[in-house]
């Protein structure tokens, strides 16, 4: 592939959207014996030959949608297309939404992020690709036409790959979490998709597609879904009750002297995650067994958030310093927000925030950014009525930070 092209091609490509980017740390991942009977049924969606299809994996916050993705990418990745090949994968592309990565919330980028991936997968049909951008080398901005995008970076490409998969099992693109994309380019995303499905031309390929339940994705996705699979609902105390004691294991390696719980401890917090691993999850970064006794009784996930918040020095500042990280458009590293808070609230911007390691990743490296862990805790921060911190007061962090940018500014 012409040099020139392929360095154009991987400026504008989207590296943090692929699922194993390190922008994605830490990895979800199903644990194993987790998800089972789940992971088989979308396994076998997947093997079959007869037609391009979608499946749409759907729910609620913290019910491990991501996960699911990410581990079903890894399982396609190690999957060969024959055994003659040591290159090509059935995993030919991955594009990972996040509603607080710029690029990643919208598709600009979208079709130039899976043909970069598809290039590098099957050097076959780089010269496809090289073609297409060097006939319209616009394709490649992000305001270009979404259909054109698709015609040359998408399309195009995957016709040259007809004959010679013709006998192989099918290709798998993962795109996750399409509800944080912006909402006014998903319907656009969607038809494409469903069209290149229909095309005669190319070899038979599935999409493996999560997000919340929405009606305007279901509205949007109904012809060429193949499987409707919801993750509310499903039983998965088993699993949760699996993680909970692997991840007590890995406590107790690290710290021999730490108590194990009980069979009925181990219930209990289960009952607690309230089949949501998000929940689950958050516990074991923050709770240690006796102060799980403290847990309000529910089953929702803002309680536990609520609970964390109250044991921090000063948790209504807390509240304020979460509200502020998960309000950013782009994340930012914690000498830079305190930057942008200045003097007096800007202060102790550190201190707090180190107290919130259970809700963000906090990087050794001063000069990284603070992400938060799960798109739930941005739900949470974004409405005070989900807070119910006794003396709290109303924040508005969008109208804080705007201050603050002004003040900058002069």
């Amino acid at each position: 592939m012409a040099k020139g092209t392929w360095e154009k091609l991987s400026q504008v490509t989207v590296l943090g959207a692929e699922y194993d980017s390190p922008e994605c740390q830490p990895h979800p991942k199903c644990l194993k014996e987790t998800r089972v009977n789940l992971l088989e049924l979308i396994y076998g969606l997947l093997d079959k030959r007869e037609t391009s299809q979608i499946i749409w994996l759907h729910g609620t916050a913290g019910v491990g949608k991501s996960a699911m993705a990410f581990t079903v990418a890894e399982k396609m990745k190690g999957l060969m297309m024959t055994e003659m090949t040591k290159i090509e994968t059935r995993l030919a592309g991955t594009f990972f939404f996040e509603r607080k990565h710029t690029k990643r919330s919208t598709t600009g980028h979208f079709f130039a992020t899976l043909a970069y991936q598809l290039a590098s997968n099957f050097p076959s049909v780089k010269n496809d690709v090289n073609k297409a951008i060097c006939e319209n080398p616009v394709v490649l901005d992000s305001s270009k036409s979404l259909c054109d995008q698709m015609m040359a970076l998408f399309r195009r490409p995957l016709w040259h790959l007809q004959s010679s998969l013709c006998e192989c099992p099918p290709l798998v693109f993962v795109v996750d979490a399409l509800d944080e994309c912006q909402p006014e380019m998903v319907a656009d995303l969607i038809s494409l998709l469903r069209e290149a499905l229909r095309d005669p031309e190319l070899p038979v390929f599935h999409i493996l597609l999560t997000s919340r339940f929405e009606e305007r994705i279901l509205n949007t996705s109904g012809e060429g879904v193949a499987g409707t699979i919801s993750l509310d609902g499903e039983d998965v105390d088993n699993d949760i009750c699996t993680f909970f004691q692997h991840s007590f294991t890995e406590l107790q390696n690290c710290h021999p002297d730490f108590p194990q719980p009980t069979a009925d401890n181990l219930m209990q917090l289960v009952n607690r995650a309230g089949r949501r691993f998000i929940v689950a999850s958050t516990m074991m970064k923050f709770l240690m067994l006796d102060l799980t006794t403290k847990l309000l009784p529910g089953t929702e996930v803002y309680n536990l958030y609520n609970l964390i918040l109250s044991t921090c020095s000063n948790p209504n500042r807390a509240y304020q310093h979460l509200s502020i990280v998960a309000a950013l458009a782009d994340p930012l590293p914690i000498s830079q927000i305190s930057k942008l808070l200045g003097p007096g609230q800007g202060n102790d911007v550190a201190t707090t925030l180190k107290q919130l390691r259970s809700f963000m990743n906090i990087p050794a490296d001063s000069g990284q950014s603070v992400n938060i862990y799960h798109s739930s805790i941005r739900d949470y921060a974004s409405n005070f009525s989900n807070c119910n911190l006794l003396g709290s007061q109303p924040i508005l962090p969008h109208s804080l930070l705007a201050d603050s940018s002004f003040r900058l500014m002069v």
